[in-house]
């Protein structure tokens, strides 16, 4: 039985839409500490619209810009480094008390939020939710994606789900988790939605170059 049921809350099944030139393809990754921009696109099989990883390795931004002239490349707090086709805006970069980061950019004319709670176990989860949550003031053409140490059942997420729709539950195929190292444990990455966005197809990419599993979505606008 709890089988049967964990099974319908995980394993979903969804038909992707068909994905046009002009929809935005977003990655997202906690890299580990071992892996870099280079690893990443390499595991993406391609150069998305936009790519956020967290607890990267030192990535060389000035060689990549080298190799990559016509796209932007930025450095963040605590090991976050965005990748975009289009210049990005960064408005904020807030950490807490407890080293859980929320930056706040937008780019392509939508609101981005990359969020990396604390995987420390002596750090209530709802002191740190509390701290995102109170971040994160716009729920219109806005995005928000990162590794939230909190499964998708948690009661933390509870403000996420009510105003933002979940990628992989909507257009996701097989099972959420994202951790750890391809086993469907626990679903601790998650990229949240607004409402007036289109979810068009949602991947996960599995890798053992991280114990996270990296994840992909469309989105049009």
């Amino acid at each position: 039985m709890l089988l049967i049921v964990w099974l319908g809350r995980s394993f979903k099944i969804h038909i992707p839409e068909t994905i046009k030139d002009t929809d935005f393809e977003i990655v997202f990754w906690n890299a580990s500490r071992d892996s870099g921009f280079e690893d990443a696109f390499n595991l993406n099989t391609g150069i998305p619209d936009m790519m956020v990883l967290v607890e990267s390795k030192k990535n060389n931004l000035e060689k990549l810009q080298l190799k990559y002239p016509k796209y932007f490349f930025y450095e963040l707090r605590r090991g976050i480094y965005i990748f975009s086709k289009t210049q990005v805006n960064v408005v904020n970069e807030t950490v807490s008390n407890y080293s859980t980061s929320v930056i706040n950019f937008n780019s392509k004319g939508i609101n981005f939020y990359v969020v990396d709670v604390t995987g420390s176990t002596d750090v209530p989860r709802n002191w740190e939710l509390n701290f995102v949550n109170k971040l994160i003031s716009k729920n219109q053409k806005t995005i928000v994606l990162g590794d939230f140490n909190l499964p998708f059942e948690s009661k933390y997420l509870n403000k996420m789900k009510s105003e933002f729709n979940h990628a992989f539950n909507e257009k996701g195929n097989g099972f959420r988790e994202t951790w750890f190292w391809n086993l469907p444990l626990l679903s601790l990455d998650h990229i949240w939605v607004s409402k007036d966005l289109e979810i068009l197809k949602t991947q996960k990419i599995n890798t053992f170059k991280s114990d996270h599993t990296m994840l992909k979505t469309y989105v049009r606008n």
